[in-house]
Order: structure tokens, then C-alpha cells, then sequence
């Protein structure tokens, strides 16, 4: 199958991990995956794209286009991409009811097939007839590591515990005070808290492997992957129940899910410290390896 993937460009590496991993499993499927990126931010950075995919499209032949988040989607529907399958990420449907409104128009007049990645996405996005299916983990590249190592690539005191949020404390939506104020009230010197910014892709499995907590405080999200990949990692973990969270790591000894308040969430972060073992997290999400994702998601091209 020939498919083509539009996608913003705008990522410190240009395409997002969590895109080309979906690309790559597609590929090691047999499938031919090509990518057009969108390098411009806001709705004018998008719309300048129109013309030039346009152009691209009525030079190659696609048995499919699959357009990430809803800009993109635009602007390959406005390209006249057909036939289009759309897949929104969570900020689409969550940030903004004029973005999902709009989202609802385009929808209906040009999208064939829409993919949400969690059934709260699609509650949310009141598309009926939306897929849910999560992003797959690339289970070659995220998996248990030694600490030793995992240490020494991330040059964190081995005589200390380490607690990671696992995203930039400067994007507002990942609520990082409140995973910075549950912290601070453990009021313990042997452990350290850290946080991602600027570490490339291919090192986080090293992040997580010498994390003893993994913290997401989001306000939303849809199916976060960093969720799925730490536990691919067999990482301890304590989230906030947003999104699809609850149902991928429930019945996870080590791995806990709670409300907003501080408190509650301090409390489940020194429990979860006080585990000396590792998670079986790993087993739990077999059915999200990348090339289960990628199959049901061949499935879904072929309707359209």
C-alpha cells in the first residue's frame, strides 16, 4: 500500500518520534510510507502549505493520505488529499471548542475516516463513528535497561533516588506545579526530581530505566505515549487519570493513578518510592507493541 503522511515539520528533529515510529512499523509491515511536512506555526504557517502539497499530490499517486493533528488535516483537505484518514492527538479535541467545532465541519465534508487515540477523546470530540486506537511503542527501542548504564547515560547521582515529569516543565497544559508542590512536600534529600527538556528521542528508554518514578500531571491528554513507553520499560509510575491513563496501567503493582490534590499525589509518589522492585508493566501493554498498532491500523486504510 502506498501511503502518504502529512504532519507538521516543526519538532527539534522535524517529524515527531511518535509519527515516524508509526511510519517505520508500517514499513516493516511491507507498506510504502512517504512524508510531507508542514514547517510553519499557527493557522497562516498551515495554510501556506496548501498550494504546495497540492502540487506534491498531483505528482505521486497514494492508495491513502494520512493527515496528525487537525491543522494538518486541513491542510490536506484543503490540498484535496484524497482518500484522507485523520488522526487527532488530544490538544485538537481538549484545548479548544472552536477548534472542535471546526474540527466537526471538516469532519463531515472531507475526512473519510477519523482516529482518536481514547474513548474519552471520543466522547469528547462527539464524533460517533471515530476508531479509537492508541499510538503503538516501539518495544525494541523502549525496554528494561540496566540502572548502571541507564545512570551513566543520564549522569544522575547513583546514590540517589530520581523522579522524572515526564515533559517540559514550560508547556502549561503538563501542569508541572503540581507535580513539583507533591515533591516537595516528601521534604527528602535522597531523592532528586527531573524533568524532560531537549532530550532526544533515542535516549529516553536510558531516562526511564534510571527513573525510580515516572510523573504525568497533564491536565489532559489523549493516550499518552510517555505513559506506554515507560511502562514498557517496567517503570514505576504515578499519573493523574486523565485520557486513557486508568485503563492502560490498572491492575500494574507499582503504577498509580490519581486525582489533582497534592496531598493524594505526594502520598502515591513515597509509596511508589518505597517499591524496590520494578514493574511487569512490559506484559501488560503486549497488545500495544507497534506492529499490533500498525496492523489494526492497515485495517482501517483498507475501508477507505
Amino acid at each position: 500500500m502506498e501511503i502518504l503522511f502529512v504532519s507538521s515539520g516543526n519538532c527539534k528533529n522535524g517529524i515527531s518520534p511518535i509519527i515516524q515510529s508509526q511510519g517505520k512499523s508500517l514499513k516493516e509491515l511491507g507498506h510504502s510510507v512517504s512524508f510531507f511536512t508542514i514547517k510553519g506555526k499557527g493557522i497562516k504557517g498551515y495554510l501556506s502549505h496548501v498550494f504546495v502539497l497540492k502540487k506534491y499530490l498531483k505528482k505521486s499517486s497514494y492508495d491513502v493520505v494520512h493527515a496528525h493533528y487537525s491543522l494538518s488535516a486541513m491542510t490536506a483537505s484543503l490540498a484535496g488529499a484524497k482518500p484522507l484518514v485523520v488522526s487527532l492527538m488530544g490538544s485538537d479535541v481538549k484545548a479548544s471548542p472552536i477548534v472542535a467545532s471546526i474540527i466537526k465541519i471538516f469532519k463531515n465534508i472531507f475526512w473519510k475516516k477519523v482516529i482518536v487515540k481514547s474513548l474519552d477523546m471520543k466522547t469528547s470530540s462527539k464524533i460517533n463513528d471515530a476508531k479509537v486506537l492508541p499510538n503503538g511503542v516501539d518495544f525494541k527501542k523502549f525496554k528494561p535497561i540496566d540502572r548502571k548504564k541507564a545512570l551513566e547515560v543520564t549522569g544522575w547521582n547513583p546514590n540517589k533516588k530520581h523522579v522524572l515529569f515526564a515533559a517540559n516543565p514550560k508547556r502549561r497544559e503538563k501542569n508541572y506545579p503540581l507535580a513539583k508542590n507533591a515533591f516537595d512536600k516528601l521534604k527528602d534529600d535522597s531523592v532528586e526530581l527531573h524533568a524532560l527538556v531537549d532530550i532526544p528521542n533515542e535516549l529516553m528508554p536510558y531516562y526511564f530505566n534510571a527513573s525510580d518514578v515516572i510523573l504525568l500531571t497533564s491536565l489532559w491528554e489523549g493516550s499518552p505515549n510517555v505513559i506506554k513507553e515507560a511502562m514498557a520499560c517496567n517503570s514505576k509510575i504515578v499519573a493523574v487519570d486523565v485520557g486513557d491513563i486508568k485503563k492502560v496501567i490498572k491492575d500494574t503493582s507499582g503504577c498509580f493513578v490519581t486525582d489533582f490534590n497534592v496531598a493524594v499525589f505526594s502520598k502515591k509518589l513515597k509509596q511508589a518510592l518505597a517499591l524496590e522492585n520494578k514493574t511487569n508493566g512490559r506484559e501488560k501493554i503486549a497488545h500495544l507493541d507497534a506492529s499490533v498498532i500498525a496492523t489494526a491500523l492497515t485495517n482501517i486504510y483498507k475501508t477507505v
